[in-house]
């Protein structure tokens, strides 16, 4: 079966810890939302999905020119769960894979999404994670398969329980840019000193 993975990158969230929406705080000049949408681009193509939510038409902008399409999650003030689920349901006809990448994790390039697309062997019953600060995470690669687990999402809950559930078995890519998330505004100091490092 061909593979056809689809990048989703989640930027709905409203980030009230942050005090402002943080999928445009600045990174070297450009919105942190590009930055995630411009690497997942790079590797997907216009088989790329940003769903927002959130101050939706300015983060859309943010990232006006790139491939791609938009999804607007209505339901984002419910948590990650609830876009995860957007996305699912949007592509569940269409995808093989879903690559899920978060707009905060501005450290993380496409050369870490590419390797996790190139560590997934295509099988229905493997999923492929980014394994960092001892944990499995985000971004990773969830195949067909998980589908229907992941449209069911709702609330705070992401995919990470499925990492645990038997009927699949996870393949790691080490990426410890991807332990660096912004969730307050003193964490871009942090990205901007490892970026500089």
């Amino acid at each position: 079966m061909e593979r056809e993975i689809y990048a989703v990158v989640l930027a709905a969230g409203s980030a009230s810890r942050f005090g402002a929406t943080k999928q445009l705080a600045d990174i070297d000049g450009t919105p942190m939302v590009r930055l995630a949408l411009e690497s997942a681009t790079r590797v997907c193509g216009d088989r790329t999905l940003l769903v927002t939510g959130h101050d939706s038409t300015a983060v859309a902008r943010a990232c006006a020119g790139l491939p791609g399409f938009v999804a607007v999650n209505e339901a984002f003030d419910q948590g990650i769960g609830s876009s995860i689920a957007h996305a699912a349901d949007r592509l569940s006809s269409l995808a093989t894979g879903l690559l899920l990448v978060l707009a905060d994790q501005p450290l993380v390039r496409e050369q870490h999404l590419q390797a996790v697309v190139d560590a997934w062997s295509g099988d229905d019953h493997e999923i492929v994670a980014s394994s960092y600060d001892g944990t499995r995470g985000p971004p990773a690669l969830l195949p067909r398969a998980c589908f229907a687990n992941l449209a069911a999402l709702d609330g705070d809950r992401g995919a990470r329980h499925l990492f645990d559930d038997e009927r699949f078995r996870v393949t790691t890519v080490v990426c410890e840019a991807a332990a660096l998330d912004v969730d307050v505004p003193d964490d871009l100091k942090q990205i901007s000193r490892s970026a500089r490092s």
